[in-house]
C-alpha cells in the first residue's frame, strides 16, 4: 500500500487548523489537527507523523518551547515547519536555532504551505540535489571528528556521540562533500533546502552558527567552517573517507 504522508497541525486557532487540515487533505495528505502542546504530546505517544506544522504563538507552551522539546526527545528527526507572525523576526531566528526545518509567515496562502511541506519532506528523505554522494554507512573523518553517515551523528576523538538535527546533518554533508571550496549562501541554501534565498534570509547563517557549536568551533577564529567575506563559507580541513560504520 502506498504511503500517505501524515501531517500534524498544532495551532490554537481553530479556524486556521481546520482550513489548513482540509486543504492538505484535498491535496492528498493525511492530517491531524490539535490545539496545544498537551494534545500534541498525547497524539505523538501513539502515532508517528511525517511532519509537524507548529504555530509559535500559542498559550501555555508556545511553539518555540515545543520545538525545543521535540528536538531533545525521540521525535528529534521529525521535520518541523513553524508558523510565525509577520513582524516577529526574532521568533523566526530562535525557531531555526532550536531546530525548525523551515518557517512560514502568517498570513500565508494554503498552496504556499503545501509547497513548503512537500519541499521539507522531499529534502529530509534524500540527499540534496547536486550533492556528491559518498558511500552510505561510511565514516567521514575531519580534525577531531568523524561523521557516521548511517546513524547521522558525530563522534568525537573519544567516541562520544553528538546528535545532529536533520538540517545540521545536511549542511555538514554538503561541507564534507565539498571541502576546501567556497560555497555562497545561495548555493548552500539550494543544496540543503532546495530553494533560493530571500533577500533577508538568514537561515544559512543561523545553521552555520549551530553547526559550529556542535563542532566546538570558535566563531571568532573557526578551525572548521571559515567565513569568506562577501562570498560565503568554506570547510577548511581535508576530509578522509574511512571504512563502513558498524
Amino acid at each position: 500500500m502506498e504511503h500517505v504522508d501524515h501531517i500534524l497541525i498544532v495551532d490554537d486557532d481553530r479556524e486556521i487548523r481546520e482550513l489548513v487540515g482540509n486543504y492538505l487533505k484535498k491535496n492528498g495528505l493525511r492530517t491531524t489537527v490539535v490545539a496545544d502542546g498537551r494534545q500534541m504530546r498525547s497524539f505523538l505517544e501513539s502515532t508517528p507523523v511525517d511532519l509537524i506544522v507548529l504555530d509559535i504563538m500559542m498559550p501555555g507552551d508556545d511553539g518555540l518551547m515545543l520545538c525545543r522539546e521535540l528536538r531533545a526527545g525521540k521525535h528529534k528527526a521529525t521535520p518541523v515547519l513553524m508558523l510565525t507572525a509577520r513582524n516577529d523576526e526574532t521568533d523566526r531566528i530562535i525557531g531555526l536555532e532550536m531546530g525548525a526545518d523551515d518557517y512560514l509567515v502568517k498570513p500565508f496562502a494554503a498552496r504556499e504551505l503545501l509547497a513548503r511541506i512537500n519541499a521539507v519532506l522531499r529534502r529530509t528523505r534524500m540527499l540534496p540535489p547536486n550533492l556528491v554522494v559518498t558511500e552510505s554507512g561510511r565514516l567521514l573523518a575531519f580534525g577531531r571528528w568523524r561523521l557516521d553517515t548511517s546513524a547521522r551523528h558525530l563522534l568525537d576523538s573519544d567516541g562520544t556521540m553528538v546528535a545532529l538535527s536533520g538540517a545540521e546533518y545536511r549542511l555538514l554533508r554538503v561541507f564534507l562533500d565539498h571541502p576546501q571550496r567556497v560555497l555562497n549562501r545561495d548555493q548552500l541554501l539550494n543544496l540543503t533546502q532546495g530553494r533560493d534565498a530571500d533577500l533577508f534570509d538568514r537561515s544559512i547563517d543561523l545553521l552555520v552558527s549551530r553547526l559550529r557549536q556542535r563542532l566546538l568551533d570558535d566563531a571568532r577564529e573557526p578551525a572548521y567552517i571559515k567565513t569568506v567575506r562577501s562570498e560565503g563559507y568554506v570547510f577548511s580541513l581535508p576530509v578522509e573517507v574511512m571504512g563502513a560504520s558498524s
